[in-house]
């Protein structure tokens, strides 16, 4: 089992990013929520892993924390939730959120998350309430941007790109990135504006 990977950073293309580890890249998954931590490119970086060994491949995911990993680890277990669909939950919400979303029987807040409908998140509420009971929730933290932004073009273009690897059509994703886009915006900021530019209109 690989749990941990330390190396440079050499592609980041949501989901998929590829990390350098003594001249072997490795393809790693991610969550949107480990996406929004990672530095610039050529840096150095360290992932906690999660491998599936599949009968076709061997697939890696990375998490930034040890507890990001730890709730995808307890969602794999829930019935019906596979891997894509954990990516799924962990880049709608980070794990404290989910942890209060699950605790406060917000079912409203999980069947935003695409691929979630009602009976996979009713599903979700009573297989995880128990595994999360002694979590201890975090403060919570400001969700500001990074400061380094790229060209807005390329911006909206990432956004775009990892609202698609979410499970929205293109044309969809691209109505929503656009629908937020402002100058001076980089993507991590477009597509956190966008999914709750997605979730008002999905309450509303």
């Amino acid at each position: 089992m690989i749990g941990r990977l330390r190396g440079k950073l050499i592609a980041k293309h949501p989901p998929l990013l590829v990390l350098e580890v003594q001249g072997v890249g490795y393809e790693v998954e991610a969550p949107m929520t480990t996406f929004y931590k990672l530095p610039e490119l050529d840096s150095d970086i360290s992932l906690f892993t999660h491998l599936i060994v599949r009968e076709d491949a061997h697939l890696l995911f990375g998490f930034a924390t040890d507890r990001e990993r730890g709730l995808f680890r307890s969602l794999l277990k829930v019935n019906g939730i596979g891997a894509r669909t954990a990516l799924a939950i962990l880049s709608g919400m980070d794990a404290d959120q989910f942890a209060a979303c699950v605790q406060g029987g917000d079912l409203a807040q999980l069947t935003r998350i695409p691929g979630i409908g009602k009976k996979t998140a009713e599903r979700l509420l009573v297989e995880m309430r128990d595994r999360l009971r002694d979590w201890e929730l975090a403060a919570k933290a400001s969700l500001a941007a990074t400061s380094d932004a790229g060209e807005a073009h390329d911006a909206v273009a990432d956004a775009v790109s990892a609202l698609i690897a979410l499970g929205y059509r293109p044309h969809e994703a691209s109505r929503h990135v656009h629908a937020v886009a402002g100058a001076g915006m980089n993507s991590e900021t477009l597509i956190r504006e966008a999914l709750k530019n997605v979730a008002r209109a999905s309450g509303g």
